[in-house]
């Protein structure tokens, strides 16, 4: 547990370090901006990496249970995870639903989070998608408060939106099937 909580701490430290603009705009300044990004990017994989391999660790010493979730919770998470590869894709190929959501990346881990808060009811399950959930929203009303925010968001090709809902769902379908077993060690659907 302590690597999953370490990790946490050095990812969301680089995450909300970018909420401080001040200190960003000294940090790009001294490091450059490849450089400052560079830097970002490394602490991010760091922490990242010590998430999963804490986590693993901590399923791998058994869970420490908290609750029981309903199992209409797994149902709903299950529904829920499909929006979230659609929204996923979409930060990156922008059309209308990004131009709508706005910040589609932080929504899909918002959804991402509660949606797995839902069907896991475990210590570990609670600090690392409970802290991703708090983190989430906190980053967007960051976001929402910096100055130009209310900027539109430049409306790319309908074509986007087709890929972002074809592509999501793809995506959603492999991790269904193969790969959040072969990524996760955690199988979806019943056997």
């Amino acid at each position: 547990m302590t690597l999953l909580i370490i990790g946490l701490a050095i990812f969301f430290a680089a995450h909300v370090f970018t909420m401080y603009r001040g200190l960003r705009a000294v940090a790009v300044a001294r490091l450059g901006e490849g450089g400052y990004k560079t830097l970002y990017s490394l602490v991010s994989l760091i922490g990242l990496m010590l998430i999963v391999w804490g986590f693993g660790r901590y399923r791998a010493e058994g869970y420490i249970p908290l609750w029981d979730p309903p199992l209409w919770g797994r149902h709903l998470a299950l529904a829920l995870m499909w929006p979230v590869f659609v929204l996923l894709v979409a930060a990156y190929a922008p059309g209308a639903i990004k131009r709508k959501v706005r910040h589609p990346m932080l929504a899909a881990v918002k959804i991402w989070a509660f949606a797995h808060l839902l069907a896991n009811g475990d210590l570990g399950s609670l600090l690392l998608f409970g802290s991703f959930l708090v983190w989430a929203v906190v980053d967007r009303i960051a976001v929402k408060r910096r100055p130009g925010s209310d900027a539109a968001v430049p409306v790319g090709s309908p074509r986007n939106d087709v890929v972002a809902v074809v592509a999501g769902t793809i995506v959603y379908v492999a991790f269904l099937f193969w790969l959040h077993p072969l990524l996760i060690g955690v199988p979806v659907l019943p056997a």
